[in-house]
């Protein structure tokens, strides 16, 4: 038993050590946010768990572990069911049948292309890829064109702010797939996603007298780890095209 204890604690000490103070500083006043909201405002158990999953899982993507992917299995999963709860069916399917499933792949893809070397962390860094000019070009057509035709779908179902909710889920898709082919413009979408959801939740709570106000919180850090995760990226990006030169 003393054994185990003693190995539990390598590895906590092991998963940490390459945590700089800021990102420890940041997980432990966005959850301790969380946590707060749960008590003062009676938050619902469920947007607890999945907000401080969704920290967790965005705070490791930024540093490209992999083990981001379990904890986006159960935020995926539990921010499904809050959205489909709130009227917003796009970020609900987006969620259950996209985001969940990815999960597995991501996991799959990145450890397949994962980089293995004293340096990494449990093996998990990966290599980092950057879009050209005409890649951008192609991209941003594509996801003008899908956010039109998205939009129109889900007003047809009626649902409620249907453009915004539309243009969320759009731009999520293709920074999930940047995600998973390892670019680091994934950032770049994410923040637009991120500022577009804050938009989105205020007024989902505002007209429903909703109490989940830890989903603001969950995309307020979002907002944040997704600038802190372009900058680290970029970083990462730099530095690994200079060990290959």
């Amino acid at each position: 038993m003393y054994g185990l204890i003693i190995t539990a604690r390598g590895e906590r000490m092991n998963f940490l050590r390459d945590w700089t103070a800021f990102e420890k500083s940041w997980l432990i006043i966005f959850t301790g946010v969380n946590i707060y909201l749960f008590f003062a405002w009676e938050d619902s158990l469920l947007g607890l768990i999945s907000s401080i999953a969704g920290m967790l899982c965005v705070v490791l993507v930024a540093k490209g572990k992999i083990s981001n992917y379990y904890f986006g299995i159960v935020q995926t999963s539990t921010y499904a069911y809050i959205a489909y709860t709130y009227g917003l069916y796009g970020e609900a399917m987006l969620n259950g049948l996209f985001y969940f499933p990815v999960q597995f792949i991501g996991m799959y893809m990145w450890r397949k292309n994962q980089i293995r070397d004293a340096e990494s962390v449990k093996g998990e860094d990966i290599p980092v890829q950057r879009l050209s000019s005409q890649g951008w070009i192609k991209l941003l057509a594509v996801v003008a064109i899908s956010i039109v035709a998205y939009g129109f779908f889900l007003k047809y179902l009626g649902g409620k702010s249907v453009w915004i909710d539309s243009a969320t889920n759009i731009l999520s898709i293709s920074a999930q797939i940047l995600m998973l082919k390892r670019y680091a413009e994934q950032w770049a979408l994410w923040i637009s996603v991120n500022v577009l959801s804050i938009i989105l939740w205020i007024g989902a709570l505002v007209t429903t007298g909703g109490n989940d106000l830890s989903m603001l919180v969950m995309w307020s850090a979002f907002l944040v780890n997704s600038i802190y995760g372009y900058i680290n990226w970029s970083k990462m990006s730099r530095l690994q095209e200079q060990e290959a030169a």
